[in-house]
C-alpha cells in the first residue's frame, strides 16, 4: 500500500526561534511538564539529541499507546526543522514505518507557524481512517498549543 501523508499547520504568537527551542530542543523535559496526561516522559537512550539519537517516549495514562522509540533523523537549529521516525513500539502495529517532519516558520504577525508532515507506510492492506488522522492532528495541535500557553505564562523561558 502507498504511503499516507498528511500535513497540518498550527499558528502561534510566539516567534519561531523561541517556539523551536521550547517545542523541539527543550521538548523532552517541557512537554511532560506541561502535558503529563499526554506524555509521561521522554528519555534519551543513545546520542546527544542530534541525528541518530534514539529516544523512548512513554505516554500518559489512558493513551492508546504505551510507549515508542524514535530515531532523530535531522535537526536544523538555524532553519527550525526537526525530523524523526518511530522505530519501535505499539504505534507501529500495522505499519512499516511512521515519520514526522516539523518546520517552524515566521508568520506575518511576528509569531510562527508550525508545519507538520506525517508519513505513514502501512503494512499490507492496513488503512489509516479519517478518524485516526483527525485524532493525530488534534493531539499534535494540543501539544503545540500547551507549549505556547506555557511560554505565554512564563515569558522569561
Amino acid at each position: 500500500m502507498a504511503p499516507i501523508t498528511y500535513d497540518m499547520e498550527v499558528t502561534s504568537s510566539i516567534p519561531p526561534a523561541k517556539m523551536f527551542k521550547a517545542f523541539v530542543l527543550d521538548g523532552d523535559t517541557l512537554i511532560p511538564k506541561v502535558l503529563p496526561q499526554a506524555i509521561k516522559s521522554v528519555e534519551t537512550l543513545q546520542g546527544d539529541g542530534g541525528a541518530g539519537t534514539i529516544k523512548l517516549t512513554t505516554f500518559g495514562e489512558g493513551s492508546k499507546h504505551k510507549c515508542v522509540k524514535h530515531k532523530v533523523d535531522a535537526v536544523d537549529k538555524e532553519n527550525f526543522t526537526y525530523s524523526y521516525s518511530i522505530i519501535e513500539g505499539d504505534a507501529l502495529d500495522g505499519f512499516e514505518s511512521i515519520s514526522y517532519h516539523i518546520k517552524i516558520v515566521p508568520s506575518p504577525d511576528g509569531g510562527s507557524i508550525c508545519k507538520n508532515r506525517s508519513i505513514y507506510c502501512p503494512k499490507g492492506d492496513n488503512k489509516v481512517t479519517e478518524e485516526e488522522i483527525k485524532s493525530g492532528k488534534d493531539k499534535a495541535s494540543s501539544i503545540f498549543k500547551a507549549v505556547e500557553a506555557y511560554l505565554l505564562a512564563n515569558p522569561d523561558c
